[in-house]
């Protein structure tokens, strides 16, 4: 459920650029908006341990091991506007693995990581 809070801001936000929230096309806007950000913020409340621990294996392997095309998202805490990409990492393992299917929990991470910050 959207934060009301949210919607009401950007009811106002809306307002003051002229524009009237009540209009047919722009009814559903606050609570679009509302739930964009959630989605797009919602790493914030996820632990990455809890999130990789599922997917964690003991295995005696010390070659490098590399994770591709990691999709990731976050805001830009300058402008709060999305930013998205693909992350790569590549790691050498000390008797833990990451199970490379767990790209979206990696992801996951990688969007908690990211928290509003830009480079």
């Amino acid at each position: 459920m959207p934060d009301r809070t949210i919607e009401q801001s950007v009811t106002d936000v809306l307002r003051r650029l002229g524009e009237d929230p009540e209009r047919e096309g722009l009814v559903k806007t606050p609570e679009r908006v509302a739930r964009a950000l959630e989605y797009l913020t919602k790493g914030y409340s996820e632990n990455p341990q809890t999130v990789i621990n599922g997917a964690l294996f003991v295995e005696e392997y010390s070659e490098m091991i590399a994770m591709t095309d990691i999709d990731f998202f976050s805001l830009c805490e300058h402008h709060i506007l999305p930013f998205f990409g693909a992350a790569h990492v590549a790691y050498i393992p000390k008797h833990r693995i990451v199970a490379s299917a767990s790209s979206p929990a990696s992801s996951r991470c990688t969007r908690a990581a990211c928290r509003c910050r830009s480079g």
